[in-house]
């Protein structure tokens, strides 16, 4: 745990401060109700720290368990890879921006509400993807490995056509512009991490051109 602390003090710090959120908010509905991103009152400029404090808390243990899990594989070892300040830049710019495209389609809609942290964590994994592109992952229900890129690729397939398709209570679009805030927040803080991701894509095609 020390050695967390250490090396990545802000990823720790969000790791815990969202489980202990979490938990609190799972047996306090008044502390849920006003943690919840609701986009009809932000659009009017009503509780606007929500669009933080709902990435704090989650649905049930499932939907903590498994944002935490993917946290926990990515965002220790972007941190080290990327910086503390940035990290944490990354993480609470991504947090709020992944949410505006939420707030925009659905400000008329006064029964919707969102919470979680998958738009931050995707952010943290495409991070990840710029930085280590070939590192293979496994993915249920894919029953073999593949690479971080690739993974990449099919999710931002289908996060764009899980939210105009999907009426499963999911909010895809945090996802979505989550990821792509990932890759761009990234790039922007490390521009020399581009030509890095290029390089290693193209000694492994060209590793597959001379097999």
């Amino acid at each position: 745990m020390m050695q967390y602390l250490t090396l990545a003090p802000v990823a720790s710090f969000i790791f815990a401060i969202t489980i202990a959120c979490s938990i609190m908010a799972f047996s306090n509905a008044d502390l849920y109700g006003k943690m919840i991103l609701h986009p009809y009152s932000v659009a009017r400029k009503q509780n606007m720290f929500t669009l933080i404090t709902s990435g704090l808390i989650h649905a049930d243990w499932m939907h903590l368990a498994f944002n935490m899990f993917s946290f926990y594989a990515f965002a220790f070892q972007l941190e080290v890879l990327m910086g503390h300040w940035q990290f944490g830049l990354l993480y609470f710019a991504s947090l709020i921006i992944s949410d505006l495209p939420t707030v925009a389609k659905h400000k008329d809609h006064y029964q919707y509400h969102s919470l979680g942290a998958s738009g931050a964590v995707s952010a943290v994994i495409f991070g990840f993807i710029l930085y280590s592109p070939l590192t293979t992952l496994m993915i249920i229900p894919i029953p073999i490995p593949i690479y971080a890129i690739v993974f990449g690729v099919l999710y931002l397939l289908y996060c764009h056509f899980a939210s105009k398709h999907a009426r499963d209570n999911i909010n895809h679009d945090a996802h979505f512009y989550g990821a792509l805030c990932g890759l761009f927040i990234t790039a922007i803080l490390h521009p020399e991490i581009l030509p890095l991701f290029a390089e290693q894509i193209n000694a492994k095609i060209q590793y597959w051109r001379q097999a």
